[in-house]
């Protein structure tokens, strides 16, 4: 698979070079800073007012930022995906360059894994910002770091599962707007499937409850590696690749 980590980098370079990925990093890196910012504020507060009531209830780093803001990342994920994917294949259709890629020697599967790798890479830079914010809790604070750890890894297999998804999408369209749209409207709609479970207990809604992403982000965030939950968004990346494969070869007999 090395043409895969040649295709990886040169993906990742044009990130780069382009005000793309710096835009995204600010602008991750602010939201979340101000979701932070509100969070310890209220944490901060909520401590000042139990010490003038005399309550000797036990406050939860864990449980009461930490926790909260990793589901915050999952939703500010939901906007930024689709940022990242939609220019994957779409720009390649544009330019005209996927004629050439569709008929040079190296392999579909290649070129697929490189691309999604790419992008969950950026994606992994944008969670290293968030890493900065929690380093303050460790410096003042005593919060339990395996949670924390194990909220990153649910963060990371959620957004590969996303992003192979959105590197779906892109093949099937030129137009990088419509391809951020349709991934986006896509990423939204696996994650409200869950809300179906609220009022509805039948088997089609668990089904749907089932299939939606923050369903299996759950135990993440509480810290508890389930397997189901990771085979699942294995499941999801190998389906979104798969299709993706399917889309690319299609292109290549038509090349």
């Amino acid at each position: 698979m090395r043409n895969a980590w040649v295709i990886c980098r040169k993906e990742l370079a044009s990130y780069f070079v382009s005000p793309v990925a710096y835009i995204l990093l600010i602008m991750f890196g602010l939201i979340f800073g101000f979701f932070f910012w509100n969070a310890l504020g209220y944490f901060v507060n909520e401590g000042i007012e139990m010490q003038l009531r005399g309550s000797s209830f036990p406050m939860n780093l864990n449980e009461q930022i930490i926790r909260p803001l990793l589901q915050n990342v999952s939703v500010v994920g939901l906007f930024f995906i689709p940022m990242i994917t939609m220019r994957l294949f779409a720009e390649e259709k544009r330019t005209g360059t996927i004629e050439l890629l569709a008929t040079s020697p190296v392999r579909d599967l290649e070129v697929i894994v490189g691309k999604w790798l790419a992008a969950v890479i950026l994606y992994s830079c944008l969670l290293l910002f968030t890493a900065v914010n929690f380093a303050f809790l460790f410096k003042y604070g005593n919060p339990d770091w395996k949670p924390l750890l194990v909220g990153y890894l649910g963060l990371l297999l959620q957004a590969g599962a996303l992003l192979a998804i959105g590197t779906f999408i892109s093949t099937l369209t030129k137009n990088q707007i419509i391809a951020g749209a349709v991934t986006f409207g896509v990423c939204l709609l696996l994650w409200v499937l869950e809300w179906v479970s609220g009022y509805e207990s039948s088997t089609w809604a668990r089904v749907l409850a089932y299939l939606s992403v923050i369903t299996h982000f759950e135990s993440f965030g509480r810290g508890v590696v389930d397997s189901k939950d990771a085979i699942f968004y294995a499941t999801v990346i190998f389906l979104g690749l798969f299709f993706t494969a399917r889309s690319l070869e299609s292109l290549r007999w038509r090349s």
